[in-house]
Protein backbone atom coordinates (compact mmCIF):
# COMPACT_ATOMS: atom_id res chain seq x y z
CA UNK A 1 0.00 0.00 0.00
CA UNK A 2 2.84 2.42 0.08
CA UNK A 3 6.57 2.79 -1.26
CA UNK A 4 9.63 3.94 0.39
CA UNK A 5 11.12 7.26 -0.15
CA UNK A 6 14.87 7.85 -0.61
CA UNK A 7 16.47 10.46 1.10
CA UNK A 8 18.34 13.20 -0.61
CA UNK A 9 20.26 15.42 1.04
CA UNK A 10 22.41 17.89 -1.15
CA UNK A 11 26.18 18.13 -0.41
CA UNK A 12 26.12 22.11 -0.04
CA UNK A 13 22.84 23.11 0.77
CA UNK A 14 22.09 26.70 0.12
CA UNK A 15 19.83 28.34 3.17
CA UNK A 16 16.97 30.12 2.07
CA UNK A 17 16.90 32.09 5.11
CA UNK A 18 13.05 32.52 5.38
CA UNK A 19 10.07 30.06 4.80
CA UNK A 20 6.88 29.74 6.32
CA UNK A 21 4.72 26.39 6.07
CA UNK A 22 1.30 25.06 7.92
CA UNK A 23 0.24 21.73 9.00
CA UNK A 24 -2.47 19.92 10.07
CA UNK A 25 -2.53 17.54 12.98
CA UNK A 26 -3.68 13.89 12.57
CA UNK A 27 -5.42 11.57 14.55
CA UNK A 28 -4.20 7.68 15.21
CA UNK A 29 -6.76 5.40 14.16
CA UNK A 30 -4.11 2.46 15.35
CA UNK A 31 -2.17 4.40 18.36
CA UNK A 32 1.57 5.53 18.92
CA UNK A 33 2.10 5.09 22.67
CA UNK A 34 5.20 4.60 24.59
CA UNK A 35 8.79 4.92 23.22
CA UNK A 36 11.94 2.82 23.08
CA UNK A 37 14.38 5.53 22.59
CA UNK A 38 13.48 8.90 23.73
CA UNK A 39 16.67 10.65 22.10
CA UNK A 40 15.28 9.44 19.22
CA UNK A 41 11.80 9.13 19.55
CA UNK A 42 11.37 5.82 18.37
CA UNK A 43 8.01 4.39 18.91
CA UNK A 44 7.43 0.41 20.36
CA UNK A 45 4.77 -0.18 17.75
CA UNK A 46 3.65 1.04 14.20
CA UNK A 47 0.91 3.11 14.19
CA UNK A 48 -1.79 4.77 11.39
CA UNK A 49 -3.08 8.07 11.52
CA UNK A 50 -5.53 10.35 9.07
CA UNK A 51 -4.46 14.23 9.17
CA UNK A 52 -7.71 16.28 9.24
CA UNK A 53 -8.66 19.25 7.51
CA UNK A 54 -9.10 21.52 10.44
CA UNK A 55 -7.08 22.96 13.09
CA UNK A 56 -4.08 23.92 10.99
CA UNK A 57 -0.50 25.64 12.72
CA UNK A 58 1.28 27.56 10.63
CA UNK A 59 5.26 28.56 11.33
CA UNK A 60 7.34 30.76 10.05
CA UNK A 61 10.99 30.22 10.42
CA UNK A 62 14.01 33.63 9.93
CA UNK A 63 17.52 33.28 10.05
CA UNK A 64 18.39 36.19 12.57
CA UNK A 65 22.49 36.27 12.08
CA UNK A 66 22.87 39.19 14.60
CA UNK A 67 20.71 37.45 17.23
CA UNK A 68 21.98 36.11 20.84
CA UNK A 69 20.12 33.24 20.17
CA UNK A 70 16.36 32.33 19.48
CA UNK A 71 13.16 33.94 19.80
CA UNK A 72 10.00 31.61 19.65
CA UNK A 73 6.87 32.81 19.94
CA UNK A 74 3.21 30.88 19.63
CA UNK A 75 0.49 33.36 18.92
CA UNK A 76 2.77 36.80 19.26
CA UNK A 77 3.59 35.40 23.06
CA UNK A 78 6.98 34.24 23.80
CA UNK A 79 7.65 30.78 24.95
CA UNK A 80 9.36 30.05 27.69
CA UNK A 81 9.78 27.17 29.93
CA UNK A 82 9.69 23.32 28.29
CA UNK A 83 7.89 24.29 25.34
CA UNK A 84 10.66 26.74 24.15
CA UNK A 85 13.46 24.33 25.10
CA UNK A 86 11.63 21.83 22.83
CA UNK A 87 11.77 23.94 20.32
CA UNK A 88 15.25 25.07 20.91
CA UNK A 89 16.45 21.51 21.19
CA UNK A 90 14.83 20.71 17.38
CA UNK A 91 16.76 24.08 15.95
CA UNK A 92 19.95 22.49 16.98
CA UNK A 93 19.03 19.52 15.08
CA UNK A 94 18.57 21.39 12.14
CA UNK A 95 21.46 23.00 12.82
CA UNK A 96 23.97 20.71 12.96
CA UNK A 97 22.67 18.89 9.91
CA UNK A 98 22.77 21.45 7.88
CA UNK A 99 26.09 22.89 8.63
CA UNK A 100 24.97 26.48 10.30
CA UNK A 101 24.92 27.81 13.63
CA UNK A 102 23.01 31.02 13.21
CA UNK A 103 19.90 31.40 15.75
CA UNK A 104 16.44 31.66 14.34
CA UNK A 105 13.23 34.05 14.60
CA UNK A 106 10.38 31.15 15.11
CA UNK A 107 6.52 32.76 14.74
CA UNK A 108 3.88 30.52 15.27
CA UNK A 109 -0.12 30.60 14.45
CA UNK A 110 -1.51 27.37 16.47
CA UNK A 111 -5.87 26.90 15.74
CA UNK A 112 -5.88 23.92 17.84
CA UNK A 113 -6.14 24.13 21.50
CA UNK A 114 -2.44 23.09 22.82
CA UNK A 115 -2.15 20.38 25.05
CA UNK A 116 -5.68 18.94 25.35
CA UNK A 117 -5.06 15.91 23.08
CA UNK A 118 -5.66 17.04 20.05
CA UNK A 119 -2.49 16.31 18.14
CA UNK A 120 -1.11 19.95 18.36
CA UNK A 121 2.18 19.06 18.74
CA UNK A 122 1.93 16.65 15.60
CA UNK A 123 1.01 20.06 13.51
CA UNK A 124 3.39 22.21 15.18
CA UNK A 125 6.40 20.17 14.83
CA UNK A 126 5.96 19.27 11.23
CA UNK A 127 5.36 23.06 10.28
CA UNK A 128 8.21 23.49 12.17
CA UNK A 129 10.26 21.00 10.79
CA UNK A 130 9.02 22.02 7.02
CA UNK A 131 9.96 25.91 7.66
CA UNK A 132 12.99 25.01 9.52
CA UNK A 133 14.30 22.79 6.82
CA UNK A 134 13.77 25.12 4.17
CA UNK A 135 15.23 27.72 5.89
CA UNK A 136 18.33 26.44 6.89
CA UNK A 137 18.63 24.60 3.13
CA UNK A 138 18.81 20.52 4.11
CA UNK A 139 16.68 19.91 0.91
CA UNK A 140 14.91 16.74 2.29
CA UNK A 141 12.38 15.10 0.43
CA UNK A 142 9.10 14.06 2.68
CA UNK A 143 10.64 10.76 3.82
CA UNK A 144 13.84 12.73 5.53
CA UNK A 145 11.15 15.23 6.57
CA UNK A 146 9.45 13.10 8.26
CA UNK A 147 12.16 11.71 10.08
CA UNK A 148 13.13 14.93 11.25
CA UNK A 149 10.06 16.17 12.06
CA UNK A 150 9.58 12.43 14.34
CA UNK A 151 12.48 13.59 16.86
CA UNK A 152 10.42 17.25 17.47
CA UNK A 153 7.07 15.08 18.27
CA UNK A 154 6.99 11.33 17.27
CA UNK A 155 2.96 11.80 15.78
CA UNK A 156 4.54 14.96 13.46
CA UNK A 157 6.29 12.02 11.31
CA UNK A 158 2.88 11.38 10.25
CA UNK A 159 1.28 14.88 9.64
CA UNK A 160 3.96 15.54 6.95
CA UNK A 161 1.38 13.39 4.92
CA UNK A 162 -1.79 13.97 3.87
CA UNK A 163 -4.97 11.61 3.92
CA UNK A 164 -3.98 8.42 5.72
CA UNK A 165 -0.12 7.79 6.79
CA UNK A 166 1.69 4.58 8.36
CA UNK A 167 4.74 5.26 10.85
CA UNK A 168 6.72 2.65 11.05
CA UNK A 169 8.66 2.12 14.63
CA UNK A 170 11.27 0.73 12.43
CA UNK A 171 13.27 -2.26 13.93
CA UNK A 172 14.84 -2.21 17.72
CA UNK A 173 18.60 -2.99 17.60
CA UNK A 174 19.27 -2.16 14.01
CA UNK A 175 22.59 0.04 13.94
CA UNK A 176 20.94 2.95 12.60
CA UNK A 177 17.61 2.63 13.99
CA UNK A 178 16.85 6.27 13.16
CA UNK A 179 16.60 5.71 8.84
CA UNK A 180 14.19 2.99 9.61
CA UNK A 181 11.73 4.64 11.56
CA UNK A 182 9.42 7.36 8.92
CA UNK A 183 5.82 7.48 7.88
CA UNK A 184 4.68 7.53 4.88
CA UNK A 185 1.02 8.21 3.24
CA UNK A 186 -0.77 5.27 2.46
CA UNK A 187 -2.86 4.60 -1.12
CA UNK A 188 -6.60 4.49 0.37
CA UNK A 189 -9.57 4.66 -1.66
CA UNK A 190 -10.93 7.56 0.09
CA UNK A 191 -13.59 8.17 -1.92
CA UNK A 192 -14.96 4.68 -1.71
CA UNK A 193 -14.24 5.06 2.32
CA UNK A 194 -15.82 8.44 2.34
CA UNK A 195 -14.35 8.84 6.44
CA UNK A 196 -14.65 12.15 8.14
CA UNK A 197 -14.05 12.62 12.27
CA UNK A 198 -16.65 14.29 14.23
CA UNK A 199 -14.27 15.93 17.03
CA UNK A 200 -15.82 16.26 20.23
CA UNK A 201 -13.78 19.23 22.64
CA UNK A 202 -15.74 18.46 26.04
CA UNK A 203 -12.37 20.10 27.78
CA UNK A 204 -9.56 22.45 25.55
CA UNK A 205 -7.31 22.71 28.74
CA UNK A 206 -3.96 21.68 29.36
CA UNK A 207 -3.58 18.06 30.64
CA UNK A 208 -2.49 17.33 34.16
CA UNK A 209 -0.32 14.62 33.12
CA UNK A 210 1.74 15.58 30.07
CA UNK A 211 1.82 12.84 27.31
CA UNK A 212 4.96 12.33 27.65
CA UNK A 213 5.05 11.82 31.39
CA UNK A 214 1.91 9.61 30.56
CA UNK A 215 3.53 7.37 28.36
CA UNK A 216 6.84 6.92 30.86
CA UNK A 217 4.78 5.56 33.43
CA UNK A 218 2.67 3.21 31.21
CA UNK A 219 5.62 1.73 29.68
CA UNK A 220 7.18 1.14 32.95
CA UNK A 221 4.52 0.73 35.28
CA UNK A 222 1.74 -0.71 33.11
CA UNK A 223 1.08 -4.48 33.80
CA UNK A 224 -0.98 -4.39 30.09
CA UNK A 225 1.28 -2.30 28.09
CA UNK A 226 3.09 -5.21 26.66
CA UNK A 227 -0.42 -7.16 25.85
CA UNK A 228 -1.76 -3.77 24.64
CA UNK A 229 1.71 -3.43 22.00
CA UNK A 230 1.53 -6.68 20.78
CA UNK A 231 -2.44 -6.64 19.81
CA UNK A 232 -1.72 -3.01 18.44
CA UNK A 233 0.29 -4.75 15.70
CA UNK A 234 -2.49 -7.08 14.75
CA UNK A 235 -5.03 -4.58 15.17
CA UNK A 236 -2.74 -2.66 11.97
CA UNK A 237 -2.63 -5.22 9.95
CA UNK A 238 -6.47 -6.18 10.14
CA UNK A 239 -6.49 -1.58 9.67
CA UNK A 240 -4.47 -1.78 6.53
CA UNK A 241 -6.96 -4.98 5.37
CA UNK A 242 -9.94 -2.62 5.90
CA UNK A 243 -8.71 0.28 4.44
CA UNK A 244 -7.69 -1.32 1.00
CA UNK A 245 -11.69 -2.48 0.78
CA UNK A 246 -13.10 0.61 2.13
CA UNK A 247 -14.63 -1.07 4.99
CA UNK A 248 -15.66 1.86 6.56
CA UNK A 249 -17.35 -0.24 10.15
CA UNK A 250 -14.16 -2.91 10.07
CA UNK A 251 -11.83 0.55 10.47
CA UNK A 252 -14.10 2.17 13.15
CA UNK A 253 -14.04 -1.25 15.24
CA UNK A 254 -10.40 -1.90 14.85
CA UNK A 255 -9.82 1.55 16.02
CA UNK A 256 -11.95 1.81 18.83
CA UNK A 257 -10.59 -1.16 19.98
CA UNK A 258 -7.33 -0.07 19.99
CA UNK A 259 -8.22 3.24 21.54
CA UNK A 260 -9.87 1.88 24.32
CA UNK A 261 -7.26 -0.71 25.04
CA UNK A 262 -4.58 2.15 25.01
CA UNK A 263 -6.31 3.71 27.88
CA UNK A 264 -7.06 0.87 29.53
CA UNK A 265 -3.24 0.29 29.75
CA UNK A 266 -3.32 4.00 31.27
CA UNK A 267 -5.68 3.31 33.85
CA UNK A 268 -3.69 -0.24 35.21
CA UNK A 269 -0.20 2.34 35.15
CA UNK A 270 0.99 3.04 38.76
CA UNK A 271 0.09 5.73 39.64
CA UNK A 272 -2.96 5.40 37.09
CA UNK A 273 -3.33 8.42 34.43
CA UNK A 274 -7.19 9.04 33.76
CA UNK A 275 -7.69 11.47 30.65
CA UNK A 276 -11.60 9.99 30.51
CA UNK A 277 -13.67 12.47 31.98
CA UNK A 278 -17.64 11.98 32.94
CA UNK A 279 -18.26 14.18 29.58
CA UNK A 280 -15.83 11.84 27.37
CA UNK A 281 -18.06 8.92 28.99
CA UNK A 282 -21.21 10.64 27.57
CA UNK A 283 -20.15 11.00 24.48
CA UNK A 284 -18.97 7.31 24.26
CA UNK A 285 -22.63 6.26 25.32
CA UNK A 286 -23.98 8.56 22.62
CA UNK A 287 -21.64 7.30 19.89
CA UNK A 288 -23.12 3.51 21.16
CA UNK A 289 -26.22 4.70 20.91
CA UNK A 290 -25.67 5.91 17.47
CA UNK A 291 -24.80 2.33 16.27
CA UNK A 292 -27.68 0.81 17.72
CA UNK A 293 -29.94 2.92 15.59
CA UNK A 294 -27.31 1.85 12.16
CA UNK A 295 -25.46 4.45 11.87
CA UNK A 296 -21.59 3.74 11.57
CA UNK A 297 -19.74 5.56 14.41
CA UNK A 298 -16.83 4.66 16.23
CA UNK A 299 -14.92 6.72 19.33
CA UNK A 300 -11.43 6.91 19.27
CA UNK A 301 -9.43 9.10 21.35
CA UNK A 302 -5.87 10.34 21.97
CA UNK A 303 -4.00 11.29 25.35
CA UNK A 304 -6.68 13.31 26.55
CA UNK A 305 -10.63 13.38 26.95
CA UNK A 306 -11.68 14.80 23.93
CA UNK A 307 -13.28 12.02 21.73
CA UNK A 308 -13.05 11.99 17.52
CA UNK A 309 -15.95 9.86 16.18
CA UNK A 310 -15.05 8.16 12.88
CA UNK A 311 -18.00 8.04 10.65
CA UNK A 312 -18.86 8.50 6.73
CA UNK A 313 -19.26 12.36 5.98
CA UNK A 314 -22.87 11.58 4.54
CA UNK A 315 -23.53 10.94 8.27
CA UNK A 316 -21.49 13.52 9.91
CA UNK A 317 -23.90 16.14 10.32
CA UNK A 318 -26.30 13.63 12.21
CA UNK A 319 -23.51 12.28 14.43
CA UNK A 320 -22.59 16.06 15.42
CA UNK A 321 -25.88 16.52 16.02
CA UNK A 322 -26.09 13.40 18.69
CA UNK A 323 -22.95 14.36 20.36
CA UNK A 324 -24.46 18.37 20.66
CA UNK A 325 -26.95 16.99 22.11
CA UNK A 326 -24.91 14.61 24.76
CA UNK A 327 -23.01 17.21 26.10
CA UNK A 328 -23.94 21.02 25.27
CA UNK A 329 -20.86 22.04 26.30
CA UNK A 330 -18.64 20.28 24.16
CA UNK A 331 -17.24 22.44 21.09
CA UNK A 332 -18.00 20.01 17.86
CA UNK A 333 -16.00 20.04 15.13
CA UNK A 334 -16.32 17.65 11.37
CA UNK A 335 -13.12 17.30 9.87
CA UNK A 336 -12.19 15.37 6.70
CA UNK A 337 -9.45 13.99 5.00
CA UNK A 338 -6.59 16.92 4.90
CA UNK A 339 -3.01 17.79 3.10
CA UNK A 340 -0.53 17.19 4.53
CA UNK A 341 2.43 19.66 5.47
CA UNK A 342 3.35 22.04 2.81
CA UNK A 343 5.68 25.21 2.22
CA UNK A 344 3.51 27.80 1.59
CA UNK A 345 4.06 29.56 -1.95
CA UNK A 346 5.76 26.02 -3.09
CA UNK A 347 5.17 25.01 -6.63
CA UNK A 348 2.33 22.42 -6.29
CA UNK A 349 4.97 19.60 -7.23
CA UNK A 350 7.15 20.33 -4.33
CA UNK A 351 4.61 19.36 -1.68
CA UNK A 352 6.09 16.73 0.45
CA UNK A 353 2.57 15.37 1.00
CA UNK A 354 2.44 14.16 -3.23
CA UNK A 355 0.56 10.83 -3.11
CA UNK A 356 -1.42 10.57 -6.69
CA UNK A 357 -2.84 7.36 -5.82
CA UNK A 358 -4.50 8.66 -2.10
CA UNK A 359 -7.62 9.48 -3.83
CA UNK A 360 -7.83 6.28 -6.68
Amino acid sequence: MAVEQPVTVPDHPAAAGDATAVAHPNIALIKYWGKRDERLVLPWTDSLSLTLDVFPTTTRVRLAPGAGQDAVTLDDVPLDGEPRRRVAAFLDLVRERAGLALPAVVETRNTVPTGAGLASSASGFAALATAAGAAYGLGLDATGLSRLARRGSGSAARSVFGGFALWHAGQPGHADADLGSYAEPLAVPVHALDPALVVAVVDAGPKSVSSREAMRRTVDTSPLYRSWAASSQADLIGMQQALSRADLDAVGEIAERNALGMHATMLAARPAVRYLSAATLTVLDAVLELRRGGVAAYATMDAGPNVKVLCRGSDAGRVAAAVRAAVGTAAVHVAGPGPGARLLGARPDARPDANPDADA
